[in-house]
């Protein structure tokens, strides 16, 4: 055994574990001082999601309320805009950013935006390199197995299970520009229709703001996942 399980890269899962646990930590408590802001317009989550639609020219998504909380995501498979328990009848700042957001996705659909696109065709690979790419990597590392290549060389299984899990990093990558893209588009909107005004748009800002901090912190947590992958990789090939 070479010590894949105590090893000085576990720093690195463990860096990216600390990341994600403080991105969450931080939207949740940015939600929730939100949350206590009514709008003005005393609109709930689900009334300032129809309008927005509305008013963009979209009639043929749904709005439906899901169980959970901060559940929300719109489906473009089905063209369904679901909105969580804590945005769907609620009437505060930060319960309508996040359901104007949902409909900044629902905008992107509408006009072909090609990161959305992409993301979409990335989803199948993706689940596929998150679920195998790390126990190929294992596997590969642990029995040292490989493939001789018809023109020469050798491809271990290692390497296999990086490139695999590589499809998952590259799915929180695309994720970004598509999240950051949604929630501009949404902070338009709210002002342009009316929805609220231009000091609740900076709660609402705060709000999608932190809420980014979430998709930063995957993105960053897979790159450290995939350097470390590699450099155990590399280690083995090495004392081979």
């Amino acid at each position: 055994m070479f010590g894949y399980y105590f090893d000085p890269t576990y720093i690195l899962v463990l860096a990216g574990a600390i990341l994600c646990i403080w991105a969450s930590s931080r939207v949740n408590s940015t939600y929730s001082k939100y949350a206590r802001v009514r709008a003005r317009s005393g609109m709930t989550g689900a009334q300032a999601a129809q309008r927005i639609l509305q008013m963009s020219g979209i009639h043929d998504v749904q709005i439906q309320h899901i169980a959970g909380n901060l559940t929300d995501h719109y489906d473009p498979t089905k063209k369904v805009l679901r909105l969580s328990d804590a945005v769907y009848g609620s009437q505060s700042v930060a319960a309508i950013g996040v359901a104007a957001h949902e409909c900044g996705h629902a905008l992107q659909h509408k006009e072909g935006y090609f990161p959305l696109k992409f993301r979409s065709a990335l989803v199948p690979a993706a689940n596929i390199g998150s679920k195998l790419g790390i126990p190929l990597v294992i596997l590969g590392l642990i029995l040292g197995i490989g493939f001789d290549l018809p023109g020469g060389g050798y491809f271990s299984l290692a390497q296999i299970g990086i490139w695999v899990f590589s499809l998952a990093v590259l799915f929180q990558l695309v994720t970004l520009p598509v999240e950051f893209n949604a929630s501009g588009r949404a902070l338009k909107l709210l002002e342009s229709y009316g929805i609220v005004g231009s000091d609740e748009a900076g709660d609402c800002r705060r709000v999608l703001g932190a809420a980014a901090l979430t998709y930063v912190a995957a993105a960053a947590s897979s790159i450290l996942q995939l350097l470390r992958l590699v450099i155990l990789s590399g280690n083995r090939r090495r004392d081979d």
